[in-house]
């Protein structure tokens, strides 16, 4: 299993000068960021609508990389034997980690070999459709065999450390 990780580094660099304009030292400090600016972020992205309409969707066969895109990820493609991608819910983020409050439901129209999941931010609700951005992409251990009919019910955890 992919283990999807984030992660915030920053620093400050200080710089102070005298009067005339002249350096008198300078330092840099590694910062920490906050609980609640890890909520915060999760928030803003996983549940604003300035952000634009999260959805999630099906992938199929093809291992997903770092740089996919959601109009380039040549590796899979979009599963389509659904009526559309699904607006997850989400919980408020708590402890730097946000989770879908409800599943995500997926009732399937067609047989398909599914891959994994993936998230999008800003995309239409039309399977396929490349607009928007590819926010997170996951592959199972191996692939699953779906029906018409079949329902996925799936949940979403994503943590900043």
């Amino acid at each position: 299993m992919l283990i999807e990780q984030m992660t915030i580094n920053g620093y400050y660099h200080v710089v102070c000068t005298d009067a005339a304009g002249k350096v008198k030292w300078e330092d840099d400090i590694e910062n920490l960021v906050t609980t609640v600016g890890k909520n915060a972020t999760l928030n803003s992205i996983l549940g604003n609508a300035g952000a634009g309409v999260v959805l999630m969707g099906l992938k199929g066969v093809g291992t997903a990389v770092v740089g996919d895109t959601m109009t380039s990820h040549a590796a899979w493609a979009e599963i389509t034997a659904i009526a559309a991608r699904v607006a997850p819910v989400f919980a408020t983020a708590a402890g730097g980690s946000k989770t879908t409050s409800t599943t995500t439901n997926f009732t399937m129209t067609g047989s398909a070999t599914v891959a994994g999941c993936f998230i999008v931010l800003g995309g239409t609700t039309v399977p396929g459709n490349t607009t928007g951005i590819l926010f997170s992409a996951g592959d199972f251990a191996s692939t699953r065999t779906v029906v018409a009919t079949d329902i996925l019910l799936i949940t979403y955890t994503a943590t900043i450390t």
